[in-house]
């Protein structure tokens, strides 16, 4: 888990519509898949991404499988990243460019999942059979590529998390296990390589990490092909060169500890002044010290040499305020 807050000023000068109305839609289209549930209609069989080669398959299910999720806590993770993420992206890209991107991503991830089921199709063999054994049974095979969906946001939010560390590779992000802060190219970096070793592991699994890569590959491309494009000759793209990154509020603890470690400081400080003036008069007095004795042995070495009315008024003043001591 993760914390970036905006500055007041910043969120009273912009607010995220994009991001607001995909969070809007996500949370309206779960509400209609449970309501749908109840009656027997299961929404992830007609707008799901199917495979290609299934008979359930649709070429739009690659826009509308990106607003599906397959529980609470599925839509909750997702939107969390969307929200923290996409709101500042949304600043720096604007609503229709930032709507665009992840859109392209969303797309992007379906077809890098549908580019690794055709891979699986043709490990499996397939296309030499009609009937398929799952678990002891067998079943059509048409009816069980059927059952490979995909459904999320994932692929989309991964993308929208490639463009802040792109954007913003330095900013420090908080993490919850373990609480440390990270620099978010370094977040991104160790997603990334997660995401890639679950996907070659695991085989897959339930969770489509090679959407997830796919979200990051084309967002990155895009990204690319925008900084290369940009300016006058390529529609004016200048956001992130005027963007100043968010800041993390400071907590009540942080000020509170801030406010301690700048006291003690200061009494440190004051100690250590207060030390070094000690150690400077403690300096001179010795200094002094050596300067008067090395001035009496002058003096009584010119006295054995010429005798005591050789030494003028003065060294006899020096040598009697001596004596007296």
């Amino acid at each position: 888990m993760f914390a970036l807050t905006l500055p007041p000023t910043e969120r009273t000068a912009y607010e995220p519509v994009a991001t607001k109305n995909l969070l809007i839609i996500n949370v309206l289209v779960y509400l209609a898949q449970l309501v749908f549930e109840r009656y027997g209609v299961d929404l992830t069989n007609l707008f799901g991404l199917h495979f290609i080669l299934a008979s359930d398959f649709k070429i739009w299910q690659l826009v509308t499988y990106m607003f599906l999720h397959g529980g609470i806590f599925h839509l909750f993770f997702n939107m969390f990243s969307l929200w923290m993420f996409g709101r500042i992206i949304e600043q720096v890209f604007g609503p229709k460019r930032f709507l665009l991107f992840y859109f392209v991503c969303g797309v992007g991830a379906g077809l890098m999942q549908e580019l690794f089921q055709f891979g699986q199709y043709g490990v499996q063999g397939l296309a030499a059979y009609e009937m398929v054994s799952i678990d002891g049974y067998l079943m059509p095979k048409d009816m069980y590529l059927n059952l490979w969906t995909t459904i999320g946001a994932s692929g989309a939010c991964y993308g929208v998390l490639l463009a802040f560390g792109m954007t913003f590779p330095n900013e420090r992000i908080m993490l919850l296990i373990p609480p440390i802060p990270l620099k978010a190219k370094y977040f991104v970096i160790g997603y990334a390589a997660i995401e890639l070793f679950s996907a070659f592991s695991s085989g897959g699994g339930n969770i489509a990490h090679f959407a997830h890569l796919g979200g990051m590959l084309f967002g990155w491309l895009l990204i690319l092909y925008w900084r290369h494009h940009q300016g006058p000759r390529g529609g004016g793209f200048t956001g992130w060169e005027n963007y100043q990154p968010p800041r993390r509020k400071k907590s009540h603890f942080e000020d509170f500890r801030l406010r301690m470690k700048g006291f003690f400081g200061r009494l440190r400080t004051s100690r250590s002044t207060r030390k070094f003036k000690d150690r400077t008069a403690d300096y001179d007095y010795n200094a002094r010290k050596k300067a008067r004795e090395e001035r009496i042995d002058h003096i009584l070495d010119k006295v054995k040499r010429s005798g005591y009315d050789s030494l003028t008024a003065q060294e006899k003043k020096d040598l009697f305020d001596y004596s007296n001591k």
